[in-house]
């Protein structure tokens, strides 16, 4: 019990970085380039550099955690974060800066896979929603910490970037510790060759589509949260000090309503808590639209939709595990971890788009429309049951 306890705590410590090194780079970033005079179009599509980079390696995670177990896949995913943290102030190229999000796009998703899918295998049907909750809450402590690394550019431009690779260079080291685990008889991953392999996707997909929005979701509100936010706010006249402060409300106030809506959702649903979160969710970003130049209401609003929405991602892969069979899981995971990125891609492109094409529109109607065209989803699909997994 002590050795599963200890491991499952350093897998929540490399969840912890792996958000705190998304929470900082998508603001940290965003605000530099906003200040070097890049528009907002291209500087929201360079945002999507590191979800870009978690599509790409999650088509391939599936066969090398069968062959080498979760540790290998753990350690590189983390050098490969470290190295390309290290390596941003060697230059201030934007398509250095592109390869660079993108390498840690790979890694973190090589971390985050290895890491969920130990979580959700192993987790008994009963504690799933408050398990993969703090799986979740964890996440978020360390993507609401990261945002305020950007305060440290009044010190020195490179200093978050080389903090950062430090801090995770301590937890990587941790995991050296730990003893390797295979993949047991009962997560049988049957991946023969690119065919079946894209063919357990696609099934995974008709199955447990409707929980994928969850992730995606999750995955459109962090990229504008973070990555949009930060230009926004400057544009309309708010002092970086300022946005620093406001972002990171949304992931803190999740620490407070993870478990619980985690706890919520395996007594009345996945599907039916995920709905009352959203449709709570396009209330709350609509005050934000009527009062963005106050800054008590945009406190009040970031506090609220992290209360409520927060939790979206880790509802979700507990939604999906209810949906699929545990041979699928692992599949299931990696299309979590695809919808995640495929909203995260989008959203910033898209996010900087409207702000230069509607200049006299607030950026938090673009997330009213989205959460009501995902609450919509979950209200007409059939409803299902939160069964466990066979």
């Amino acid at each position: 019990m002590n050795k599963f306890s200890n491991k499952f705590w350093i897998m929540i410590s490399f969840v912890t970085i792996s958000g705190f090194v998304q929470g900082m780079l998508l603001p940290l970033l965003a605000i530099i380039l906003e200040q070097n005079g890049v528009s907002s179009t291209v500087n929201g599509l360079h945002a999507t550099s590191l979800y870009i980079g978690v599509l790409i390696a999650s088509p391939f995670m599936e066969q090398p955690l069968q062959r080498f177990g979760y540790k290998p896949i753990i350690l590189t995913g983390g050098l490969l974060v470290i190295c390309a943290l290290a390596l941003f102030p060697v230059s201030q190229s934007l398509w250095l800066w592109f390869l660079l999000r993108l390498i840690i796009g790979i890694g973190d998703q090589m971390l985050s896979f290895a890491t969920q899918t130990w979580v959700t295998s192993t987790t008994k049907t009963e504690k799933r929603g408050k398990t993969i909750a703090l799986y979740g809450l964890f996440f978020s402590l360390g993507f609401a910490i990261g945002p305020l690394m950007t305060r440290l550019l009044y010190v020195h431009e490179h200093l978050p970037f080389l903090l950062a690779s430090l801090l995770c260079l301590v937890v990587w080291s941790m995991m050296l510790f730990v003893q390797n685990e295979q993949v047991t008889s009962d997560q049988l991953i049957i991946t023969v060759n690119i065919a079946a392999t894209f063919k357990r996707f696609v099934t995974a997909t008709k199955l447990a589509w409707i929980a994928l929005m969850g992730p995606f979701a999750y995955g459109v509100l962090e990229a504008l949260l973070h990555g949009i936010f930060p230009i926004y706010g400057l544009r309309i006249g708010h002092p970086i000090d300022t946005i620093s402060i406001i972002i990171p409300l949304f992931s803190i106030t999740t620490l407070l309503t993870q478990v619980p809506l985690g706890a919520l959702s395996d007594r009345i649903g996945r599907q039916k808590t995920l709905c009352l979160v959203t449709s709570s969710g396009i209330i709350t970003f609509f005050l934000a639209a009527q009062f963005e130049q106050n800054i008590a209401i945009l406190i009040m609003t970031f506090t609220a939709a992290g209360m409520l929405l927060g939790s979206l991602y880790s509802m979700g892969v507990s939604f999906m595990t209810d949906l699929l069979p545990k041979s699928l899981l692992p599949a299931g995971n990696i299309m979590c971890g695809i919808s995640f990125s495929v909203g995260s891609i989008t959203a910033p492109y898209l996010g900087g788009l409207f702000i230069e094409l509607f200049p006299a529109w607030s950026f938090f109607y673009s997330i009213v429309f989205i959460l009501s065209i995902i609450t919509v989803l979950f209200l007409t699909q059939k409803k299902h049951a939160s069964e466990p997994a066979k």
